[in-house]
């Protein structure tokens, strides 16, 4: 969109919240770059030029605004609606592999030269994989400086700099303050810590959100010791590349607070992406319930309860030995049958509120057990078992990394796994915007109530429409019935 200069002067004039994260506003007499709805006077329109990324602005010179704090804008959209390598590489990039891996390693993830996915990234984004990343530890950086009393040494290797000298000069040029001038404001602000050990920061989104579904989902489907509602708040444990943590996920007006607890500062940037990922925070709720309003049976879901997300997954892995585990069963019955898995083969975490228990255990543990355990049908006992063996020797990966189609090939092929599970992996744990469940028990009472076609093969025609939204479809349609997916707990 960055190229469209017309319509990026119009957003920047009508300050339209909308458009943060599709492009940044550089403005060349200040030198300073702004998310589109940057409160501040809009510049004139010769001293604009406009970025697809805040590293690219970041590289071409530019500071962080501080009134808007650009930096802190939602993420793109396109990265969560597209499968191709620039959208895996950003996925990858936001979830901290370039700081672990480093630029070959993401590479090869996505099986190809580190020559191309540089280049790739460069014609899109305007810069390559190491400044997206450099940019992406500056806000992490700041995050741990405002939200934190690390000391500052620690800020700067939790946040994936390599040097002391690295993260200062890092953070003068992008926010045009020294980390401790950073620290002293944010403790004059509202987002000064209040509990020791606790990171607190709000999670921005597009407007507008409805948090019914989304939560009411996670809770009524969460696993005993993994997950819980408390407060109204959605707690979980997380496992995490250095080590694991716990976090309480609060739907706000205008953003959704996060209080996380580390074992490893390190594990913030990979804690944070994996809860906007489970989230769909990045999503633009604007032109998915536009698309889905041209269709007139669809259209009155929306109007009432517009801003549906897709609850996704903090891990691709936990959530297919879930899906497996809800076929043909109850929402009870499945979080009966995980909870055992959980107290058998998760690693138990202290949680000093007490209802978190364990982590979900991984797919080498579960690879470990004796399927005769199982208080399941002999045929299910086969499939979980031969899903956790693909998992555990890496045949099978399903990622932010993974292409979606690929995965759709490689689950069909394994025993017991038919359409419905096949597309609710691809939906919730791979984030593809356009899965579709048309077997689903819901959906078909949905398509009975609303007059669409009955069969599946029928329903998926009629879904044609709806494309590439098809798995925000299911949500608004999943709200016909009373299901307690649909509503906060109480």
């Amino acid at each position: 969109m960055h190229t469209d200069t017309e319509r990026c002067v119009r957003a920047v004039q009508s300050k339209d919240a909308r458009f943060d994260g599709w492009f940044f506003t550089a403005v060349l007499t200040t030198r300073i770059y702004c998310r589109p709805s940057c409160p501040v006077v809009p510049p004139k329109v010769r001293n604009m030029t406009f970025y697809p990324s805040a590293a690219a602005c970041q590289q071409a010179g530019f500071r962080a605004c501080k009134r808007c704090r650009p930096d802190t804008s939602p993420g793109s959209p396109e990265w969560n609606a597209r499968a191709d390598s620039v959208a895996r590489a950003m996925r990858l990039i936001r979830d901290g592999v370039v700081d672990r891996e480093g630029v070959p390693g993401l590479a090869a993830r996505l099986g190809y030269s580190a020559r191309q996915i540089e280049r790739q990234l460069l014609a899109e984004l305007g810069a390559g994989p190491l400044a997206l990343a450099r940019a992406q530890r500056a806000q992490t950086a700041r995050v741990l400086i405002e939200t934190t009393t690390l000391p500052l040494a620690e800020v700067a290797f939790a946040a994936g700099f390599s040097s002391i000298r690295t993260f200062n000069e890092t953070v003068r040029e992008v926010f045009a303050l020294a980390p401790g001038e950073l620290r002293t404001r944010a403790a004059r602000g509202p987002l000064a810590p209040a509990t020791p050990g606790v990171i607190a920061l709000r999670l921005p989104y597009r407007a507008p959100l409805n948090p019914s579904n989304l939560f009411g989902h996670l809770a009524a489907t969460a696993v005993p010791g993994v997950e819980e509602w408390r407060d109204g708040a959605y707690r979980r444990t997380l496992t995490l590349p250095y080590g694991h943590g716990t976090v309480a996920l609060t739907p706000q007006p205008g953003h959704i607070a996060a209080r996380l607890s580390l074992t490893d500062p390190r594990d913030l940037t990979q804690a944070i992406s994996r809860c906007r990922w489970l989230l769909d925070l990045d999503a633009d709720p604007v032109a998915v319930d536009d698309r889905l309003r041209t269709d007139p049976l669809l259209a009155p879901l929306v109007e009432a309860g517009p801003g549906r997300r897709v609850p996704r997954t903090v891990d691709g892995a936990e959530f297919a030995v879930r899906a497996v585990l809800g076929q043909q069963v109850s929402t009870a019955a499945a979080r009966t049958h995980a909870a055992r898995l959980v107290t058998a083969h998760g690693v138990p975490v202290d949680d000093p509120e007490g209802g978190l228990t364990h982590l979900f255990p991984t797919p080498e543990a579960l690879a470990e057990l004796d399927p005769e355990t199982l208080a399941l049908p002999r045929t299910r006992r086969t499939t979980l078992t031969t899903l956790v063996a693909a998992l555990a020797d890496g045949t099978l990966r399903l990622g932010t990394d993974t292409d979606w189609e690929r995965a759709r090939t490689e689950l069909s092929a394994l025993p017991g796994f038919g359409p419905w599970t096949v597309e609710a992996i691809a939906m919730r744990a791979l984030g593809d915007p356009d899965a579709f469940l048309p077997t689903d028990l819901g959906i078909r009472r949905a398509a009975e109530r609303l007059g669409l076609p009955a069969t599946p093969a029928a329903l998926t025609a009629r879904a044609a429409d709806w494309r590439p939204w098809r798995a925000y479809a299911v949500q608004y349609l999943w709200t016909v019935d009373d299901h307690p997916i649909n509503h906060l707990p109480a």
